[in-house]
């Protein structure tokens, strides 16, 4: 949840605080003009007074800080030495110190210690790399990093580096052998007798599959150096700064400049540019996909494998060469306002050079957008609305948002006589709150949606204030372990209203706090170091109307189904730093008008799940997958390396079906977005993907199922509530 609660006191106070920022905090408080420590100043205010749930800078915050930091730093133990940390944990109960004092110390010693051990492990992977692997010899290798020892020595580093490589290369090594294999099978078997024939002499000895094996992990790890490389002080400074901040929550986090653009853009859907995604490829910047309906595309000029060699700004007479510049720089260059011209120097895929000139736009990323379809069963039409998120526009609120588009779909589906809606919230992590509750105001009369609640302040109810319904017909909400946040808030809103059923996993993912993003370039009058950056941090949580919290516990499903996330652990529960779950006071509301019998439908969907074949084959499939996850120790023999994979592929052929099932469901588009499919042929086969994939999918077929059930329910409490009268 981003939205700042602005009718809360506390946090208005903070807000107002750090508006007039530009004028308390100058050069007599922030004195020192270095960022890094200014960074750790302004963090530190904010943290202390506006975090829900402050924590104390003491040894033990350190020593969680150090852990956490030294872990992502090196997760696979292959940089530092034992030595290393020893020397490091001489600062592992003071972090906390030099937090309160700006100080770099340790943030300096490891960042240096980093760089010279990373410098020295391209030595080490390359020398490891010149020579073959033996995949005869007996050995095993452990992906339990966490209990792995730290090296003592280079012998050890090299030998640690030397499992890690040909456990790479043993994976690269079978998939160029079943390649070969496969493609000695299509061989014509005449030609199989003729030594000079081209398709004899494509089969390779082992010792060249190796060969090739370790020239495409070498490869590889060059490309991942390459991109490690292009890393500045101030990314690996952002790592730091975001080990100390998640100590407090899991949702706390500090976005350097070019995430927080990434943030805003995931947040709205939209940007200004031209249109395309850019992947760096060594020196190379290429285009790897062109949005459908942006300038790009509209254009027809730039295609997916151009290289980018050098853009030109409109004003300007010098065209800058991008070969070589970090990816994110590149794109600040290419990136622009609406109604700009960039001119980019292509190198097609032909090796042609080509100026081309693009008229910069807002560009719409629609998969981030909902969409719908309808269904014909029973004779009845249902419809299907998928969200993936609560989008909003931050800066202009009136702008496409998420509650608004939900809106237009329900409107266009009542066009098409829809008698059942299914709300798809699965996969979707939340937004903003302000669309949920909103979007909660169009299935209900009026009325509490979500409780929130500051420290030490009077909880606040948000109510949907518009007496207008847009749907009041059967609702299903589809959720999983990953919906999350504002989809936990409509799901508990709906159920405790006992306004729709919710179908999904045991529970959701459990996160119920409220996030504030706050530009941190507002605190600093006359800065000279920067962009700053920002900080989202906790500044509230909320609760169900009933007074429960969805922290850790999440939403529970009336109808709980089997799914793959099941075993593995997913959700707030699994961090190391979520806020504790706690209850409140119930708002005060009226349940819906029970114009449905959700006990017996909810029993029939139970039955009906329990004799799913198709269900008991995911739940078995989730099963085993949790125990492929598990497993840490692998042979580095190629026999035994191969025994294994034929016996996971042997157990995998169990769970083929699950591919395999289909309903006998037709979805389709509605008519405004066949229009627009006509123009746009990427969107048809979106669509087309997303309704093959709805017709194959069980979970939307027993929604359907329980969406039936209620319209056959219909008025049925009410009639018979009338005879006893």
């Amino acid at each position: 949840m981003k939205d700042i609660m602005k009718r809360n006191y506390k946090i208005l106070l903070l807000v107002l605080l750090l508006a007039f920022a530009s004028c308390s905090f100058t050069s007599k408080t922030f004195e020192d003009p270095n960022k890094d420590k200014l960074l750790i100043q302004l963090i530190s205010y904010v943290l202390n007074e506006g975090h829900f749930s402050p924590v104390d800078v003491d040894d033990d915050f350190s020593g969680l800080v150090f852990d956490d930091y030294i872990k992502q730093l090196d997760p696979l133990k292959r940089y530092f030495y034992e030595s290393d940390i020893e020397e490091f944990s001489a600062y592992r109960n003071s972090i906390d110190d030099q937090i309160k004092e700006y100080d770099l110390t340790f943030f300096n010693l490891t960042h240096e210690r980093l760089l010279k051990r990373m410098e020295e492990s391209k030595e080490i992977y390359k020398e490891v790399l010149s020579k073959p692997f033996d995949f005869n010899v007996d050995e095993d290798f452990s992906t339990d990093y966490d209990s792995m020892p730290y090296v003592t020595s280079k012998k050890e580093m090299k030998e640690r580096w030397r499992q890690q490589l040909k456990f790479s290369t043993i994976a690269n090594y079978d998939d160029l052998l079943v390649q070969q294999e496969r493609g000695s099978k299509n061989k014509d078997p005449e030609m199989a007798f003729d030594e000079n024939s081209d398709a004899a002499n494509t089969v390779k000895t082992e010792k060249q599959l190796e060969e090739e094996a370790r020239e495409a992990t070498l490869n590889s790890l060059n490309e991942l150096y390459a991109f490690i490389g292009e890393r500045q002080r101030k990314d690996w400074f952002s790592v730091y700064i975001n080990a100390i901040v998640e100590e407090y929550d899991p949702h706390t986090f500090y976005f350097a400049p070019e995430d927080k653009d990434r943030f805003d853009v995931d947040m709205s859907g939209n940007f200004e540019g031209i249109g395309a995604r850019l992947q760096k490829k060594m020196d190379a910047i290429l285009v790897n996909e062109i949005i459908s309906g942006g300038p790009a595309w509209r254009q027809n000029e730039l295609q997916v494998g151009d290289q980018i060699m050098k853009v030109k700004q409109e004003d300007e007479e010098e065209a800058v060469s991008v070969v070589g510049m970090r990816l994110d720089d590149a794109i600040k260059f290419i990136k622009g306002p609406k109604g700009t011209d960039v001119t980019l120097t292509l190198k097609k895929v032909d090796g042609t050079i080509e100026d081309i000139t693009i008229t910069r736009d807002i560009v719409e990323l629609e998969e981030t957008y909902a969409k719908s379809s309808t269904v014909i069963k029973d004779n009845k039409t249902f419809g299907v609305i998928n969200l993936p998120k609560f989008y909003v526009d931050f800066d202009d609120y009136n702008k496409r948002n998420a509650a608004s588009d939900v809106k237009q779909e329900i409107i266009r589906l009542k066009q098409q006589g829809m008698e059942g809606l299914v709300l798809d919230l699965r996969d979707n992590g939340g937004g903003s709150l302000q669309t949920v509750v909103d979007m909660a105001g169009l299935f209900i009369k009026d009325g509490p949606i979500v409780q929130v609640k500051t420290t030490g302040e009077p909880k606040e109810v948000l109510k949907d204030r518009d007496m207008s319904i847009v749907w009041d017909g059967p609702l299903v909400i589809l959720v999983n372990e990953l919906s999350a946040s504002a989809s936990e808030i409509l799901a508990a809103a709906m159920q405790d209203y006992k306004r729709a059923i919710v179908i999904g996993s045991k529970q959701t993912y459990g996160k119920g706090t409220v996030q504030n993003v706050l530009d941190l370039n507002r605190m600093v009058r006359n800065n000279s170091n920067g962009d700053m950056g920002a900080l989202k941090f906790t500044t509230q949580k909320f609760y169900r109307i009933n007074g429960g919290s969805t922290q850790l516990e999440g939403v529970k499903s009336d109808i709980v189904v089997p799914d793959r996330y099941k075993y593995i652990g997913i959700g707030e529960r699994t961090y190391d730093s979520p806020l504790e779950w706690d209850k409140i006071d119930a708002a005060d509301y009226d349940l819906w008008e029970n114009y449905y019998d959700y006990e017996t439908t909810i029993s029939k969907s139970r039955e009906r799940m329990a004799n799913s074949d198709q269900l008991k084959l995911i739940d078995e499939n989730a099963k085993w997958i949790n125990t492929i996850r598990e497993t840490e120790n692998f042979s580095l023999n190629y026999k035994k390396y191969k025994e294994r994979l034929n016996t996971n592929e042997e157990e995998a052929k169990r769970f083929e079906k699950i591919a395999d099932y289909k309903t006998n469901l037709t979805f389709n588009s509605l008519p405004y977005e066949i229009k627009l499919m006509e123009q746009d042929s990427v969107l048809k086969q979106k669509r087309e993907r997303w309704h093959q994939n709805l017709s194959k999918d069980v979970y939307i077929e027993e929604a359907l199922n329980v969406l039936n059930d209620l319209k056959m329910t219909y008025g049925v409490k009410t009639k018979v509530a009338a005879v006893k009268d």
